[in-house]
Parts: structure tokens; sequence; C-alpha cells
């Protein structure tokens, strides 16, 4: 079910010109594409824009099985009569909405084939079984994101759909920059954050030993969170920084040691 934004004031701490960019695109009407990797505050980040631009969002988590009619709305049967529902995209558009598409590689091919003519000058979304082309407000905005260290070749976003778009890339912050976001969003004290960064950016370091992926600053801010819970540092980051990283045995060893290094 896609996501639509609350009223809760988002917490967010730019590290270039992202904001600056994202509003320039926005006010242009032009698409934008996310890349970096996973919980590096992607999601977040549109979140935030959304508020500050004062405009809806729906966000849609894609999956392999997210086919194009999700997207754009189906007739159902309902009380023994057929009508119409608007899938998520056309809500976005009827509302001049933001919608956003998070891993929109993991979806299935005719979802990128269907937001086509809302990313360039057409900015339209045929509706065939309506007969109707839904022509996108002014407010109205794609946003897209994606892990380009994850996927595999055959789920690569294609150069000609990439060039659609305004790209920002995303990666984790710098060592207390990151520190400073752990400790805005979980509440710990600074010392707290500072050691669990330098764990997750050892983490990091081990995704060339065999690791698919390091501990991502959401995770970071998990583990923050267990400790100003009550729960003890060395149990707080088994349960997230070693627990969620993995199962191989080796690598659990790995990651064991490094928080003994750090932890002492």
């Amino acid at each position: 079910m896609p996501e639509v934004s609350s009223e809760e004031e988002i917490y967010y701490r730019a590290t270039g010109s992202e904001v600056a960019v994202f509003e320039t695109a926005a006010q242009l009407k032009l698409p934008v594409l996310l890349k970096g990797p996973t919980g590096c505050g992607k999601s977040r980040f549109v979140r935030y824009m959304a508020q500050k631009l004062g405009r809806p969002l729906i966000t849609v988590a894609c999956q392999e099985d997210l086919a194009a009619a999700d997207l754009t709305g189906r007739f159902l049967l309902e009380g023994g009569q057929t009508v119409w529902r608007d899938g998520p995209l056309t809500r976005a558009i009827r509302e001049g909405a933001i919608c956003y598409l998070d891993e929109v590689v993991e979806a299935r091919a005719d979802v990128m084939t269907v937001i086509h003519p809302l990313t360039d000058d057409r900015r339209v979304l045929p509706l065939d079984r309506l007969g109707e082309n839904l022509q996108a407000p002014d407010d109205f905005l794609v946003v897209v994101s994606y892990n380009p260290g994850y996927q595999s070749v055959t789920r690569e976003l294609k150069e000609s759909t990439r060039q659609r778009f305004v790209s920002l890339s995303f990666d984790y912050p710098e060592e207390a920059v990151e520190a400073e976001i752990v400790t805005s969003e979980s509440g710990c004290n600074a010392a707290t954050a500072a050691q669990l960064v330098r764990i997750g950016r050892a983490s990091r370091n081990l995704k060339s030993h065999g690791l698919k992926e390091g501990a991502s600053t959401r995770l970071l801010i998990y583990a923050a969170g267990l400790v100003v819970a009550g729960l003890p540092m060395r149990q707080a980051c088994e349960a997230t920084l070693v627990g969620s990283l993995t199962d191989d045995p080796e690598m659990t060893k790995s990651l064991r040691e490094l928080l003994r290094s750090v932890l002492g």
C-alpha cells in the first residue's frame, strides 16, 4: 500500500546542495532521481522536501511484482457494480502531489514505461482503460530512487531512463555529521553516537571482505535508540550492527571482533 505523508515535522541534515537542486527541479517541473546506498537518507530527504514545499507526498515501495496497473488503477467489482479505483500514481496527479517510487528498479519493466510520458515535456498519464490522457498539474512531481551498488545487471536503470531525470547522489555523511544525525534522531549522548558511528563506518569497509551491506545511518539510529531505551551498548549493537547485517558465521565473528575493538 502507498504511504501518504503526515504533518509531523521532518528532521533532515543537508550535506551538500541537494535541497537547492531539488527545489529548483520542482519549480521547473523536472523529475528527480535519487541514488545511494541503503539507509543513507534518501526517503527522509523526499519527506523533508515535500514538507518544505508544502506538497502532499505519496510513497510507493517498489517490489518485483509491482505492475503498471498497480500504479495507475483498475476496475473493481464492488456491490455488484464495476467501478474504477485510482492507483497511487493517478491519485498523485489528481492531487498535485509528489509521487515517490522507492527502489524503482525492483518493479516490473512496465512501471518505467508508464511513467515515461510523465518525465518529459508531455507530463501526461495515458489511462487507456478510461480512454483518458490525464494531464499532470504544475505541483505534480515524479521522484524515484535506487541503490546502484545493490542491484544486479538485470535490475540496473537504463541510460535512456536515467537521462529523463535530474539526479542527486547520496552517500553516508562524514563522521561528525553522521554522529550529529544519530544524536538528533535517537536522543543518545555524543559519546554513544561517536562509538556507533565508528563501528558503522568500519563495517562498511568489510564490504570488500564479503559483507553485502555495511551498517546504514538508519541502523545506527536504531542501535542508539535501543541504548537510550536502556539496553547495554553491546546488546544493542549485537541486535543491530551484527544480527541485522549478516547470517554468515565467519562474518558474524568479524563483526563481533569489530565491536570488541571499539567497545573494549
